[in-house]
């Protein structure tokens, strides 16, 4: 299959198919920013030959995009992206022309086609589920006994501190669900389902602060993008 790579973008920017890619980031990629990230795929891209369309206007760029930005030091392996083609690509030429390109921490799971005309992910993402590791002094009871309350709670005031000062509210709506994966030996995994969206969107470190575990994990995972029905 050939596919155009050294003209100009401008020339070929008809949407023909679009792409839903799940992938991972582990720990070589943790700390990197998203602007870098989006950087890092469209190299790829173009290295693998994959003919990405182009936005309209006086500076295009590609059309890609994610379902929700991955903050700084966390892992995944349900990162959700669309890529919109000029071009018919399929999964199996995708695969074998990318996985080359790729750095070390990155690793394409599936391949979906997906309609032109559907809603954009980030518009459909709607909870993230994380899996968060560390230690602490509390037993498996205490950790459970914790969880219990905040979601019987109807409330949880919180305060954020940001650049340009403290932000407060309730992150109680923010927690669909948390459960206690494991403990052993005072090392506890939590998993979480925290809302993703215009209305707000949940921290990890926040939830394990509410908890009384700790404000810094040491290991936070995004295992799951849940989006809109429809």
């Amino acid at each position: 299959m050939s596919c155009l790579t050294n003209q100009n973008p401008q020339m070929y920017d008809e949407a023909v198919q679009r792409l839903r890619v799940r992938f991972s980031r582990g720990e070589d990629l943790k700390y990197i920013s998203h602007l870098d990230l989006m950087r890092l795929w469209e190299r790829v891209l173009r290295r693998a030959g994959i003919p990405v369309a182009y936005s309209e206007g006086f500076s295009p760029h590609p059309r890609i995009s994610l379902a929700a930005p991955l903050p700084i030091g966390v892992t995944s392996e349900a990162e959700l992206m669309d890529i919109v083609v000029r071009k018919a690509v399929s999964p199996y030429f995708f695969l074998q022309n990318t996985r080359p390109q790729m750095p070390r921490g990155m690793e394409v799971f599936e391949i979906l086609q997906i309609s032109l005309n559907a809603p954009s992910l980030q518009s459909q993402a709607q909870f993230i589920e994380y899996r968060v590791s560390d230690r602490s002094d509390r037993t498996s009871d205490e950790i459970r006994g914790a969880i219990t309350m905040i979601l019987k709670a109807e409330k949880l005031p919180w305060q954020h501190m940001r650049d340009t000062g403290p932000r407060q509210y309730d992150l109680r709506p923010l927690i669909e669900d948390l459960w206690l994966e494991s403990w052993q030996d005072h090392v506890f995994a939590l998993g979480m389902r925290l809302r993703c969206g215009a209305q707000g969107t949940g921290r990890p470190e926040q939830v394990t602060a509410a908890l009384g575990l700790t404000e810094h994990p040491h290991l936070v995972h995004r295992t799951k993008i849940i989006l809109a029905v429809g």
